[in-house]
């Protein structure tokens, strides 16, 4: 049991490195199994299908990103909590490029996938409007409706799922350095910040930067 453990997990990590590098529609699971150096069927008694991969894939980062989520440092506030998850999800970003960049052929091409993606986004709704409401209890977030919220929240997530292809397709825009899509996501929360909403945002970037390289 230990060996086929190792193997699958060695699978997933060749498969990420290639989807990576090539693109999902690129690497078919005979590519993954050839870098590797073992047979097909081997790949094959793991993983039947590319979408079982990506599946594998998809679930293996969704339990990473859940654990920023959930943990939280007592000492930092909601909005500097809010602050070190997105410089996380920036950096998963490029970690699981492919998946962003692929992301809408992923949702048409394998429906097992796309169904824990949405079940995913409904997550993640409810755990970022909760935090923006306690921005708004702790007196940072001026008072909103809640159907603002939502389109506030609305618009972040799409930031976050296409920031790497629209880098792609916007090539004349320069905001391509890493920690831009924190500030692209800052920019859009800044004119609803109040003015001890604006002081713990700064506190925030004093303490930890826009990116978690330095860190």
């Amino acid at each position: 049991m230990e060996n086929k453990i190792k193997t699958k997990d060695k699978i997933l990590l060749e498969a990420i490195t290639l989807y990576n590098e090539q693109g999902i529609q690129n690497v078919t699971s005979r590519h993954i199994a050839s870098r590797m150096g073992i047979s097909h069927g081997n790949l094959d008694y793991h993983y039947k299908t590319k979408e079982d991969i990506i599946l594998a894939i998809y679930c293996k980062m969704r339990n990473e990103m859940s654990e920023s989520y959930v943990t939280r440092d007592p000492e930092i506030s909601a909005i500097g909590h809010f602050h070190l998850l997105i410089q996380q999800l920036e950096e998963f970003q490029y970690k699981y490029r492919f998946f962003n960049l692929d992301v809408l052929e992923v949702t048409r091409s394998f429906p097992n996938v796309s169904k824990i993606i949405q079940e995913t986004f409904i997550k993640r709704k409810e755990t970022t409007i909760q935090l923006f409401q306690e921005f708004i209890s702790s007196g940072f977030l001026k008072e909103m409706e809640p159907a603002e919220l939502q389109r506030l929240e609305h618009i972040i997530r799409m930031i976050i799922t296409f920031w790497l292809s629209q880098r792609e397709v916007m090539t004349s825009y320069n905001f391509s350095e890493m920690g831009s899509m924190v500030k692209s996501i800052w920019t859009i929360l800044n004119p609803y910040l109040t003015e001890s909403g604006k002081a713990e945002y700064q506190k925030a970037i004093n303490n930890h930067g826009v990116t978690t390289i330095s860190n």
